[in-house]
């Protein structure tokens, strides 16, 4: 059977390379799915140099016009709706609801930004000055570089496409080179939509050498990224040498503080849901949790039932699964080596297989631990499996300040009744989000943005529309 061996998209038109290509496994069966370029630097910077020189005309383009191309690749991404379902469930390895929803998702938020066009509003600012009137405005920043993780491959394209795109920016995205594919079939929307050339362009190769190309590239205005804390660093390092703006969403380690007074059912579904969903390789998802004393053994016990009827495998022979495979065999020991590690510092595993479970794709049974203590490497540093510890706190002040011991930032939980409970946690804790009786799941028109190593920036809504924009301010004098 043949491979698809896809182009990258440069200018308008998809190019053929004539480097080196890479293979996409299908974490399930890794079995091959297609090949994608090994983009050279040289081939990178010419996806710059198109993005540059389409920048101007597309920045004069009304913004309600922009919004128009917006529009129409949401409508073509909705007629093909189920191909981009199947396409996340082959390489990324999500249950089919959730890839299904990640597409409706996508195209709902590309819809969402392009309403802005009428909505971003400009200031009138009061002058000292008589006959002057002083007037803040917004211009694009120039061109952006989206540079792609694997867990939410499609979402991430519009959620930095779209505003990068509505404001007047041109873009060049670099998909993970895990979950390059939905990537080249959005590229093929792009290219129905009729969006002018250049405007959008799509290379896709390994971060050492197409990704590391696109933070040095001098012509590039923004870098937004979504990866981890080292990955983070380094582009921060690359970047500061062009003094090029960063947009960074560097993963999390998200406490979920179960108090005694708190719904024990709504918590530990909350918490289920949070940890295994995507196998537990999503950013914002639960990932410790800290139990006032007296509901523990309860509490659980709850959890442990809802461990053991969880049900995962291959996504592509079964629609009822509650999550998929681990994106690939590093990921599979890394997280097996994470449970390792925690038993050999004192938690005790209340259920799952501490080896974790590989036959034919790379599959890892859920792991409940019990016993943990702040100091474990498990209550540090991000898991990104389907691994959840538990500690046993005395009080919310307690909980609050181990939840707080951390140099992650990014989203938080708290489970209770009590209203001032509630407020006091999410005043005090160090963290960009705080969910209160529900699951860790953002809303397009909110701001996910973290805190510490989290991050820099942030994305969705209006503030995450910002980030894509530079203010002028004009003084206007009569006389």
């Amino acid at each position: 059977m043949s491979i698809t061996r896809y182009q990258n998209f440069v200018n308008g038109a998809f190019t053929e390379h004539t480097g080196d290509f890479f293979q996409i496994l299908n974490p399930s069966t890794k079995e091959v799915l297609a090949e994608a370029p090994n983009t050279s630097k040289e081939d990178t910077d010419a996806a710059v140099a198109a993005a540059r020189a389409a920048q101007p005309a597309w920045e004069h383009t009304s913004d309600v016009e922009r919004a128009g191309y917006l529009h129409k690749i949401a409508a073509l991404l909705r007629a093909d709706e189920q191909k981009f379902t199947d396409i996340i469930v082959a390489e990324q390895g999500k249950t089919q609801q959730l890839a299904n929803v990640e597409v409706n998702f996508t195209a709902d938020y590309m819809d969402y930004m392009a309403e802005w066009a009428r909505r971003l509003e400009g200031e009138v600012i009061p002058d000292e000055r008589a006959g002057e009137t002083m007037i803040l405005g917004y211009r694009p920043l120039g061109v952006v570089a989206g540079i792609l993780p694997w867990n939410f491959p499609f979402f991430l394209i519009a959620r930095k496409a779209a505003p990068a795109l509505l404001t007047g920016n041109t873009i060049v995205i670099k998909p993970s080179s895990d979950t390059p594919i939905n990537a080249f079939e959005f590229a093929k929307l792009v290219e129905r939509s009729g969006l002018p050339a250049g405007v959008f362009n799509l290379v896709s190769g390994r971060g050492s050498v197409t990704g590391e190309a696109l933070v040095q590239n001098p012509d590039v205005d923004l870098i937004t990224f979504t990866g981890s804390i080292p990955q983070g660093k380094h582009i921060m390092t690359e970047a500061g040498k062009n003094l090029t703006r960063v947009n960074l969403e560097l993963g999390g380690k998200a406490p979920a503080i179960v108090l005694a007074d708190a719904d024990l059912d709504v918590a530990v579904d909350s918490i289920w849901q949070s940890r295994i969903g995507n196998s537990g390789q999503i950013c914002n998802c639960a990932e410790r949790v800290y139990v006032e004393r007296p509901i523990h053994d309860a509490f659980v016990a709850k959890l442990k039932a809802k461990f053991e009827a969880t049900k995962f495998g291959n996504p592509a022979d079964d629609d009822t699964l509650d999550y998929g495979p681990l994106i690939n065999e590093g990921a599979l020991k890394s997280v097996s080596a994470v449970v390792d590690k925690a038993v050999e510092q004192g938690a005790t595993v209340v259920c799952g297989s501490q080896d974790g479970v590989s036959d034919e794709g790379y599959f890892f049974a859920p792991v409940l631990l019990d016993d943990a203590t702040t100091e474990m490497s498990v209550m540090q540093e991000e898991t990104f499996g389907p691994v959840l510890p538990i500690q046993i706190v005395d009080s919310l002040d307690e909980a609050i300040a181990l939840a707080n011991d951390s140099v992650y930032g990014l989203t938080s939980s708290v489970f209770t009744e009590n209203i001032n409970s509630a407020t006091k946690a999410a005043r005090e804790l160090q963290y960009g989000e705080t969910y209160i009786n529900r699951e860790n799941f953002e809303s397009m028109q909110g701001f996910h943005a973290g805190r510490k190593h989290s991050g820099i920036g942030g994305a969705d809504g209006k503030h995450g529309l910002l980030e894509f924009v530079e203010t002028h301010v004009t003084y206007l004098q009569t006389h």
